[in-house]
């Protein structure tokens, strides 16, 4: 099996390190990661990831793609039509198209989930809407051969789900223990409906600065190529 993952400037490293963390589990498996240039890409929080191939010399027909998602850094990467293009055309060529949190607004915005239902970050889910998307608020979303995980975490639920999907639930049920998934949450407050007003009040003053309402609407509403709403 062959994954490409694409990486773009703050990127969420753990949305591309939990699935296939989980994925290189299986066996047959080749990884590689992709960005506009080869050479370290960096992630939100600062640290770099290789990217081994760029987007033009990666393979090109893969059987899984995956978009790893992020902050800022998602609706930069919106407005970038190279890097559009690109997962556009991979994206029509590939087997699975998959992303995490808010990688799926990429996907839309590359005319990849038009008429597909798919998950996303609860902060920015009903932004798949203006991609022809239909949000669903489910930590992992399988439409046809378009899986979409939720925020951050959510990340390792849809990669062992996909690994239960591609080789069966005994392949799933030994990843699971293999990396010993058995989250147990300290507070209970890992969503919205969970947590406290005061909690989703600080949060939400949070994410307004680190994905402001205009760049998400510049994002969503930029034509570029033919792609978009």
């Amino acid at each position: 099996m062959r994954i490409l993952a694409a990486l773009f400037p703050g990127f969420t490293a753990l949305d591309l390190i939990g699935p296939t963390n989980c994925w290189a589990l299986m066996p047959d498996v080749q990884i590689q990661l992709a960005a506009l240039r080869e050479g370290p890409v960096k992630s939100d929080f600062g640290a770099e990831i290789i990217a081994t191939h760029d987007l033009s010399n990666c393979v090109q027909d893969p059987d899984v793609l995956l978009m790893p998602g992020g902050g800022r850094g998602v609706f930069e990467v919106m407005q970038d039509d190279r890097f559009l293009d690109h997962v556009a055309r991979i994206g029509a060529q590939a087997r699975w198209v998959t992303s995490v949190c808010t990688g799926s607004l990429i996907l839309g915005k590359a005319g990849l989930l038009r008429g597909y239902k798919a998950a996303c970050y609860w902060y920015c889910r009903e932004q798949l809407r203006k991609f022809g998307a239909e949000p669903i608020d489910e930590r992992v979303v399988i439409d046809r051969n378009r899986a979409t995980g939720g925020g951050v975490t959510a990340g390792i639920d849809f990669a062992l789900q996909m690994i239960g999907t591609w080789a069966g639930p005994a392949a799933g049920q030994q990843a699971e223990l293999a990396i010993e998934y058995a989250p147990r949450p300290p507070f209970g407050t890992g969503r919205p409906e969970s947590a406290p007003p005061e909690i989703v009040d600080a949060v939400n003053a949070i994410l307004s600065r680190e994905m402001p309402s205009d760049l998400i609407d510049r994002a969503a509403m930029r034509r570029g190529g033919g792609r978009g709403a």
